[in-house]
């Protein structure tokens, strides 16, 4: 059965050029020109992939991402941004993207970026949990990795699944410095085609999330190579 997958893009002759291509290389492909009604067709329908432009009419992409992500869908999105819009960039994957390609592209960049996002999504769907059945905690975080959850204090917080991820690996290794490029190879895959931004933009999001607690780890950087996990002075960690 073809892999199913969204095109929610206003300007036709992308739009023409993206399921052209989609088609040919035997995906099923779904074209929608609106912000809202493409919203309602990736709520109401099942995709293995949504490519979603940022700038569209009736609703934007930010909005369109936020809403699938607090619904509870979890289906991969890749955003289509302007060229030297970095803002963007930031935006959509704090709203919750997986990747994003800057406008104008290449055929041959995007068809790997799409491929490379369908892999690593099997790969994690089919891949069995280490950590079933286990909770983790740290500081005042206690961490259910079967659930992806994490809360805090006694309340749940909400992180989208690639910070979650991250705040696992991290957890899992107090103390230890992680590279931009551990994070990335383990979190997105080694095929993964975006930039170490990606990384840098989940871990500030990340943070943010963790300042509510006050005996939280924190998330230290180390300048020039990547990210550190501290552990709370007094009350330390337990397994």
């Amino acid at each position: 059965m073809s892999q199913r997958v969204l095109v929610i893009e206003d300007e036709p002759t992308l739009a023409r050029l993206l399921s052209y291509n989609l088609t040919q290389e035997g995906y099923d492909t779904t074209v929608i020109d609106h912000g809202a009604e493409g919203l309602q067709v990736a709520l109401q329908r099942s995709f293995e992939l949504i490519i979603l432009d940022i700038m569209l009419p009736g609703m934007n992409g930010f909005e369109i991402l936020t809403r699938l992500r607090q619904s509870g869908n979890r289906t991969p999105v890749i955003v289509l941004t302007a060229r030297n819009a970095e803002e963007e960039v930031v935006q959509g994957l704090k709203h919750g993207a997986d990747d994003y390609m800057t406008k104008p592209f290449g055929v041959a960049e995007l068809l790997a970026r799409v491929s490379a996002v369908l892999r690593r999504t099997s790969q994690e769907e089919g891949k069995p949990s280490e950590t079933t059945g286990k909770v983790i905690t740290a500081g005042d975080l206690s961490i259910y990795p079967e659930r992806y959850e994490v809360v805090l204090g006694g309340d749940s917080i909400p992180l989208r699944p690639k910070e979650f991820e991250v705040l696992l690996y991290l957890v899992q290794r107090p103390g230890m410095v992680i590279t931009r490029d551990d994070l990335m190879n383990v979190v997105w895959g080694f095929d993964y085609i975006g930039g170490q931004r990606t990384v840098d933009v989940h871990v500030s999001s990340l943070r943010k999330k963790l300042e509510l607690g006050q005996q939280s780890v924190q998330i230290e950087s180390i300048r020039g190579v990547g990210y550190k996990l501290v552990m709370p002075k007094k009350l330390g960690s337990s397994k």
